[in-house]
């Protein structure tokens, strides 16, 4: 049955295999706390950068199965899984039951909740074929199996969207207090918390963006635009340049963008505070591209070779402060 359940998540069995596992799995406890295992070790190899190379995460599944056998998952973690995505934190709680008791097919619901720190990206394929990329500093929830009416998911911070198609069940992503309604598209979303305006992206498709419980008075963003909505009024503009979703790929691209906005967002994606003595250096303007696994040392440094200013760390208080030359 392990051999099963290891198929079952690495997308070997078809449709009716599928479903019968499902049912044995909700009709016997040890074979439920099995399938609960596997989905979460699953998930944490499929964070690493090798998420499309199908044969690197079946041999890195096996060295996990054989490593916690042996009691060595600590160090797997810090030499395997680490370089990527090891602290990633994936906090799953998972709960079963039948909806219907004459029901002929069993229901298994979980909730997972996924939180990328500072300085990762995540990419992940939801169960009907979405794939999904989370920026730095992101939380995302969202189911392992999604219900027969809609798929329903939530996030807080940023994450790219492709979405499988399907017609009879819309996918609908909640970012506070906003929702989001496709049936198959391509968008990105910049919803974190504390930060003044939500932002939603459309790259292809249609998307219908609304208050919650106030559908029918949303809007319906073409190809091209993005709506960016501030307290309870939206604004729906044309997208200046594609380039800035580019850290999907861990690359962060600016295009004539103030320095007082790039500085916001280093220290959002990386987790540091960063003070500038010298108001008039939010002013200046920068184009460029940086790697995010560079840090952010390295991409002030690829900055100040353009616009000149001292960089300063305080390690302590977790500072970095700028002041002019």
């Amino acid at each position: 049955m392990d051999e099963q359940i290891k198929k079952y998540f690495q997308g070997e069995l078809d449709t009716s295999e599928r479903l019968k596992l499902l049912r044995k799995v909700e009709a016997n406890d040890e074979l439920k706390q099995q399938f609960i295992e596997y989905k979460n070790t699953y998930a944490l190899l499929s964070l690493s950068d090798q998420v499309d190379n199908k044969e690197e995460n079946q041999r890195g599944y096996i060295r996990f199965r054989s490593m916690v056998r042996t009691k060595k998952i600590h160090r797997f973690f810090m030499h395997t899984v680490g370089y990527a995505a090891a602290i990633v934190l994936l906090i799953v709680s998972t709960y079963w039951f039948t909806v219907n008791h004459y029901s002929t097919t069993p229901k298994i619901i979980a909730d997972n909740t996924l939180y990328v720190p500072a300085g990762q990206r995540v990419k992940l394929t939801l169960q009907d074929g979405t794939d999904v990329w989370l920026n730095a500093q992101t939380t995302f929830t969202y189911p392992a199996v999604f219900s027969e009416k809609e798929r329903r998911v939530s996030v807080q911070g940023e994450a790219f969207f492709d979405v499988a198609k399907n017609p009879e069940k819309p996918f609908i992503v909640s970012s506070q207090g906003i929702e989001m309604k496709v049936l198959g598209t391509k968008f990105n979303v910049h919803s974190y918390p504390g930060e003044e305006n939500i932002q939603t992206s459309l790259i292809e498709g249609s998307l219908q963006v609304y208050f919650k419980k106030s559908e029918k008075e949303g809007i319906i963003l073409k190809p091209d635009e993005q709506v960016t909505i501030k307290g309870s009024s939206m604004e729906v503009g044309i997208i200046p340049h594609h380039n800035r979703f580019l850290w999907r790929d861990g690359v962060y691209s600016f295009e004539n963008e103030l320095l007082i906005n790039i500085l916001k967002k280093l220290e959002l994606y990386y987790d540091v505070k960063i003070e500038v003595k010298d108001p008039s250096i939010f002013q200046w303007e920068y184009t460029g591209k940086f790697r995010q696994r560079d840090g952010i040392d390295e991409i002030l440094r690829m900055i100040q070779r353009i616009h000149k200013f001292k960089i300063q760390k305080d390690e302590e208080n977790n500072k970095i402060i700028l002041s002019k030359s």
